[in-house]
Formats: C-alpha cells, sequence, structure tokens
C-alpha cells in the first residue's frame, strides 16, 4: 500500500506589518497566501520612536524565525512625520490600485523594507487625512466590488469613505470618541453617567438616540443636555445616560455620513470588537442594513494587495 505523500507547508514570502500609534501587528505569509505566523504587541509609534523601529522590527522577526531577506511591507503610522520614515499622502481622488506604488523604501538598509503611503483630501473647506485605513479599504475593495459604497471605519476618530469603482473619491473623519470622552469627564454630563458600565448596543436608550439624530441632527446640543435633565428629572438611569449619550454622538456622525451621499448608497462597515458591534446596532437604528467586513482580515488583504503589486507574488 502505497503512503500518501504528505504535503509541504508553503515557504514564507514576505512579512506584512500594521503599525499603530499604541499597537504593532506582523504576520509571517507563505506563498499561498497563508499566515505561518503572527506577532502583536502594544510597542506602537509611540513606543518605537524611543526604542527604535528597525530594532522593534528585527526583535519580532528574529522571534518567528524569519528568513534572512524576506520583503517587508508595513502600513500604519510607521510612515507619519513623527514615524520610521515619512511615507507622505495619496491626494484625493485616488485610486486605490495606485497606493503600492506610492510606497517609501527605508534606506540604508540591505533589507526591502517599504511603508505604504496614507491618503489626503486637500479641499479648502473639508480638509483630511487618513493613515492606515488606506489598507483596510485596499483590503476590502475585493469584498464590495465596483460601484459606489460608503466605507464606515469607527475608532476613536471614525473615518467614512465615499468610494466609486474602485476610487477614493472623499472622506470625512469624525471624532466620535474623543468627543465622547471629552463630554463625558469634563461636562455636567459626567454627573449623569457616573459609575456606568460598559455601553450595549441593544439598549433602547442607545437605539432611540441614534433614530433621534439621523432623522433631527440640528438637535444635538439639546440632546446632548437631556441627558442631564433626564437624570435629574425623569428617573434616567446611570447605564440609560450613558447609552443616551453615546448614541446621540453616533448619531449625529452617521446623519454627516449620509448627507454626503445619494440615498440608497450602499453602506459597509470595517469592524472587529466591541466598538464593531455598537457600529452595527447604530446602523441598524438608523434603518441601514451594511455589509460588514472583518478589519483584520481587511488589513491583511491590502498589505497583501501591496505586496503582490510591488514584489510580483
Amino acid at each position: 500500500m502505497t503512503e500518501p505523500t504528505p504535503q509541504r507547508t508553503a515557504g514564507p514570502a514576505y512579512v506584512a506589518v500594521d503599525w499603530g500609534t499604541s499597537s504593532f501587528r506582523l504576520w509571517l505569509i507563505g506563498r499561498d497566501g497563508s499566515v505561518l505566523a503572527e506577532r502583536r504587541s502594544g510597542e506602537g509609534m509611540t513606543t518605537a520612536a524611543r526604542t527604535g523601529f528597525a530594532e522593534v522590527l528585527t526583535s519580532h522577526l528574529a522571534a518567528i524565525s524569519a528568513p534572512a531577506g524576506l520583503p517587508v511591507l508595513i502600513c500604519g503610522m510607521a510612515g507619519a512625520k513623527q514615524g520610521w520614515i515619512e511615507a507622505g499622502y495619496l491626494d484625493t481622488p485616488a485610486a486605490l490600485a495606485d497606493i503600492p506604488a506610492a510606497a517609501v523604501r527605508i534606506p540604508g538598509i540591505d533589507a526591502d523594507i517599504r511603508i505604504l503611503p496614507g491618503l489626503a483630501q486637500r479641499a479648502a473647506m473639508a480638509p483630511d487625512v487618513m493613515r492606515g485605513e488606506e489598507t483596510q479599504l485596499l483590503g476590502a475593495a475585493g469584498e464590495l466590488g465596483n460601484g459606489d459604497h460608503l466605507v464606515c471605519m469607527p475608532g476613536t476618530h471614525s473615518k467614512w469613505v465615499r468610494l466609486s469603482g474602485g476610487r477614493v473619491e472623499g472622506f470625512s473623519t469624525f471624532m466620535t470618541g474623543e468627543l465622547f470622552d471629552a463630554i463625558a469627564k469634563n461636562t455636567i454630563l459626567s454627573h449623569a453617567i457616573a459609575e456606568a458600565g460598559a455601553i450595549s448596543g441593544d439598549n433602547a436608550a442607545f437605539r432611540t438616540a441614534v433614530a433621534r439624530m439621523v432623522e433631527k441632527p440640528a438637535l444635538a446640543t439639546s440632546q446632548l443636555f437631556s441627558v442631564r435633565a433626564g437624570s435629574l428629572i425623569a428617573g434616567l438611569s446611570p447605564e440609560d445616560a450613558k447609552a443616551r449619550l453615546s448614541g446621540t454622538l453616533i448619531g449625529l456622525e452617521i446623519a454627516g455620513a449620509l448627507s454626503l451621499v445619494a440615498e440608497g448608497t450602499p453602506v459597509a462597515l470595517v469592524v472587529s470588537g466591541g466598538l464593531g458591534a455598537l457600529y452595527r446596532e447604530a446602523l441598524a437604528a438608523a434603518g441601514l442594513s451594511p455589509s460588514l467586513i472583518d478589519a483584520d482580515a481587511a488589513v491583511r488583504n491590502g498589505l497583501a494587495a501591496g505586496a503582490r503589486a510591488l514584489w510580483s507574488l
């Protein structure tokens, strides 16, 4: 009886890195596109700027026994002014397919290490920038197909991107997460939400606040004060007060993003974790049924698309 031939594991082809402000993620990618090894740490740009970007990367490559000479493709804050080397920005409108060619190579070393650029919108009344999200967009594009799309990428500074036929026509950043933190800690609303726990997307107060803002965004500051008044005279619990605050701000964000596209434009949500669940419920409360794209998979797929374009892998 002939023994079956064992399948060979695909050898390493390149290293993909997502280097954020406070986080570091690295994947060793095989020739067949599989993830052969993975590393995660808190050695983001802030830490690496002190300890050395090359040193951080080298330590992680050594930890996974990556072969010498593998090309490395990086996205995120390592390409910022305060990063390893500035990778600059592509101006919108910009084709996603043009992103890899604008990658900047790290000078002065033998290894082929490149950092992808960000995107810049230079409109006089709506200047905006993104760095890292463009790679998620590149990876998500394969799932979205052609046509017009409105892509939401939640975060402390959420990005809403207007795509058309694989081109970024424009985008808007909403400081929703930072505003929530500032209002919750530094205004009279802090008393109403004291000791409240985590916000759940299925909270009725959250969903109602989202729907109200999508319908009447001009009432935002009045709705915010209702969090205080509700706790004083209407028996609004700290949990519901916090949910109303969050729903008001996220609903205002959704209303703003929808105002920039034609009615009926398909919405895609690039998400992971608890914040993703909250935005799924918020969009549902706004009457939307977005397509869902995993954020981790999107960034890996974007880096894979960049590596294929740069090194014909």
